[in-house]
């Protein structure tokens, strides 16, 4: 639908944001993980696990390093640290068990 209520026809399509692929890609995936953490698919375990890998993974200390630069890679980490507290924030849950 149109900004005046009519929808646009072939000839006079809405103009198209320009937004990036990864931008698309992060908004679907923090989608599916709150949709699956809404329905306890993904427990705040799950994501802490996660997390783990991703750290490892970033740091090159895992068998399938992040293929892409250090930068980008301690960017993920850190978003996804601060996406696990929020949902840990907003859906609860107990956090993963350490044994020492």
């Amino acid at each position: 639908m149109s900004l005046n209520g009519v929808h646009p026809t072939q000839d006079q399509a809405l103009p198209q944001i320009p937004v990036q692929a990864a931008e698309e890609s992060m908004i679907i995936l923090e989608s599916l993980l709150c949709v699956m953490r809404e329905k306890n698919l993904l427990t705040r375990q799950d994501l802490e696990l996660l997390c783990q890998k991703v750290d490892r993974r970033a740091q090159g200390i895992s068998k399938n390093p992040l293929p892409c630069c250090p930068d980008k890679a301690a960017n993920a980490r850190s978003y996804l640290h601060r996406l696990a507290d929020y949902l840990g924030q907003r859906y609860g849950g107990k956090h993963l068990r350490r044994v020492s």
